[in-house]
């Protein structure tokens, strides 16, 4: 380097290697003391040493002398000039192990911590049997049917044959709200409204009718469908129903001609219906092992959302998360014996667990990310009991039931605590699967003894 060449400030691109290449400029700072600059180095010589067989050993020059020196001073001097090194070995293998032993304690105290959390969080216990059982006479045997509904008046509404009776769980007193005339007809569908003020009643033969049971009276029938309605489900004012006719008939409640919009998507029986918590979307399932997707304010030009076809026998069982708005639950018949968790965000199965039994309910429950699965008919395992798996894991967390017949429908209370099975044994049996943490190991022993007097049998009517 020419020693008379004076500081320059570098051009904007003066840290490109093409221009270091093509028209080197010349420097006389020696750059960062970590990455030098390109142009303080020699690089023709260095690709020689490098390629050359023979080994080059002229180092005198002064642009080494003097790139060597400041190295040096880069290296072991600061900023103010005072000696220092930056790469020093500190301590001895004395200190070296002690700060291992150290690791040990720290890791061993947060073990500890850790030991004594897991005692104080407070933890509950998966019943034994049931807290109540009910006797339902006449209560038909049929997977397509949901004969019950608990509104959030604490009366859980029920259809035993051709009759259906409201129970109210904080007196226990029983009411026959109607009984069907004739052989033909019975209730096939039962969904209280979300206020609780108006019960919905699907028949048999096709009829819909909107009940006031403060009056007990028939407030209006819905018409529109010719084959039996298996499956209702109220979005605020609108009351949505499923039929054997394939077609999905909006209600508007409020309105004379009450007929808002007619789908027919599906190729067999509509046999589940579910609204989301927030109400934009609908999720339809069909006994041709389809289920669909609808966004609410598409549904009058009968657009579907998704069309998912995953499943491989009926989809009944229908259940919207109540902490992950946009994620839905389905379980498919014998056939298929799956629990599908979707999101329907994007149309696709997140979690497929085969339950190896027909699935008739599923209950998310709320106080836990748990969700319940109520199963019929098997070949193998799980037949007629209750499932308990643990969400999004969806590994089984337990299993209940004291069926001696497939489980028909499950319900959950207003409080979410407690689940409902509703049988082909005739019986209604009451579940405290969803409660909430227990005060401590002690209260096991009460859960036992509940488990042992479950057994107590009372009529329903």
């Amino acid at each position: 380097m020419d020693e008379s060449a004076t500081w320059r400030l570098p051009e904007s691109d003066w840290y490109s290697p093409r221009r270091l290449h093509d028209c080197p400029t010349h420097y006389s700072f020696p750059g960062d003391r970590f990455l030098p600059n390109r142009c303080l180095m020699d690089l023709d010589k260095a690709h020689t040493l490098l390629t050359s067989k023979t080994p080059q050993f002229n180092t005198s020059s002064n642009f080494n002398q003097a790139y060597r020196q400041k190295l040096i001073e880069n290296l072991s001097l600061d900023s103010q000039g005072r000696p220092f090194k930056i790469m020093v070995f500190r301590g001895s293998p004395k200190s070296s192990r002690k700060s291992i032993r150290f690791v040990d304690e720290l890791r061993q105290e947060v073990a500890a911590i850790f030991e004594k959390d897991c005692k104080q969080t407070p933890y509950r216990c998966i019943p034994k049997g049931e807290k109540r059982v009910l006797d339902a006479p006449r209560l038909r045997n049929d997977y397509y049917s949901n004969i019950m509904s608990w509104g959030i008046n604490n009366i859980l509404a029920v259809a035993l044959g051709p009759e259906l009776y409201l129970w109210n769980s904080e007196d226990q007193a029983v009411h026959k709200l109607l009984q069907v005339r004739g052989g033909n007809d019975w209730p096939t569908s039962v969904t209280w409204s979300e206020d609780a003020s108006t019960l919905a009643v699907g028949y048999m033969c096709s009829n819909l009718q909107l009940w006031d049971v403060e009056s007990s009276k028939l407030i209006r029938s819905l018409q529109g469908h010719s084959g039996r309605i298996a499956s209702t489900a109220w979005n605020g004012h609108i009351l949505t129903s499923g039929s054997r006719d394939k077609s999905i008939i909006n209600h508007d409640v409020r309105a004379a001609n009450s007929l808002a919009s007619c789908i027919k998507r599906h190729a067999d029986e509509v046999c589940g219906l579910k609204w989301s918590t927030e109400g934009n979307r609908l999720a339809s399932g069909g006994n041709e092992n389809l289920l669909y997707i609808w966004e609410a304010s598409k549904m009058s030009s009968s657009k579907f959302l998704h069309r998912l076809s995953d499943h491989c026998a009926a989809v009944k069982a229908l259940a919207w998360c109540p902490y992950q708005n946009n994620v839905l639950a389905s379980g498919g018949g014998l056939s298929d014996g799956c629990i599908k968790i979707w999101n329907t965000e994007k149309g696709i199965c997140i979690n497929n667990i085969e339950t190896k039994a027909q699935i008739c309910g599923l209950e998310w429950n709320r106080h836990h990310k748990e969700i319940l699965s109520g199963h019929g008919y098997s070949i193998r395992e799980n037949q007629n009991k209750l499932c308990l798996w643990r969400y999004p894991s969806m590994t089984k967390v337990g299993e209940l039931g004291n069926h001696k017949s497939r489980i028909i429908n499950l319900c959950q209370s207003p409080d979410g605590i407690t689940v409902i099975s509703a049988g082909a044994d005739e019986t209604l049996r009451f579940w405290d699967v969803f409660g909430p943490p227990t005060a401590g190991a002690g209260n096991s022993m009460v859960s036992d003894l509940q488990g042992l007097l479950s057994f107590r049998t009372s009529l329903l009517r």
